[in-house]
């Protein structure tokens, strides 16, 4: 069965509306991301005959005007190949996380503070900017109100990342989740944060005081805001993400 001609790729399919991004806040040019988009194959025309020959995982991008034809469409899913649109279209949402981290914003409850402080110092040591929002003492607080304070700064843009911390950093990673845009994720470890930075696009760290030392602590946040997310192929991912906060 022949597929009929078109001269541009239909908005009517989903799985290729989802891998079409737009290079406008994406372009690794800024501060949103590092997305090494010049080294990626460019089309003006992607055919099938190109589809096919593409790496499994791989991306590419095609150029302002150009067109995907409906049966490299199928080619594209199937070999799971990421499309980058080099557009200016309106809806273009940056998922990257910013790469280049000048601003933090870090709260914790009262289980953190000390945590909290240390980390604090250290940041504005490396001349880093810090909005600490708080609390301040050891009397009790509710987690989920300090990490979604902290976790809107970020979704906002009025910080670049964003570090929660609690007794265990579970339920501050789970609130922080809540907030549209926020990508929360808890290291133990340093292999954990490069991961989360690097393949999932986090852009919140969560720190449990009780299972952290302050050293180990500082390892983690280290690792978190010195790792950007370079791979366009994970993207792709980050998109599903946030059509899960859409959708449901």
């Amino acid at each position: 069965m022949r597929h009929p001609r078109s001269s541009r790729l239909p908005l009517t399919c989903p799985s290729l509306r989802n891998v079409c991004l737009s290079l406008r806040r994406l372009a690794g040019c800024g501060r949103e991301g590092n997305i090494a988009l010049g080294a990626m194959k460019r089309f003006q025309i992607l055919t099938e005959a190109d589809a096919r020959v593409l790496d499994h995982g791989s991306s590419v991008v095609l150029v302002r005007g150009g067109q995907v034809t409906p049966l490299a469409a199928d080619t594209l899913r199937a070999r799971r190949v990421t499309v980058i649109r080099e557009s200016g279209d309106a809806d273009s949402v940056a998922l990257a996380p910013v790469s280049e981290i000048r601003v933090i914003a870090i709260g914790s409850d009262h289980n953190g503070v000390a945590l909290k402080q240390f980390l604090r110092q250290y940041l504005r040591s490396t001349g880093l900017a810090v909005h600490d929002l708080g609390t301040d003492s050891d009397e009790a607080v509710d987690y989920p109100d300090i990490a979604a304070t902290v976790a809107r700064q970020v979704a906002r843009r009025e910080a670049d990342a964003g570090v929660v911390i609690d007794g265990t950093g579970m339920g501050s990673v789970i609130a922080a989740n809540k907030i549209h845009g926020i990508r929360a994720a808890m290291c133990l470890n340093p292999t954990l944060a490069r991961y989360a930075r690097q393949h999932n696009g986090a852009n919140v760290l969560s720190l449990g005081a009780s299972f952290v030392t302050e050293a180990d602590a500082r390892e983690v946040l280290e690792v978190f805001i010195r790792t950007p997310m370079r791979e366009p192929r994970y993207l792709r991912r980050l998109l599903k993400i946030r059509d899960l906060e859409t959708d449901g």
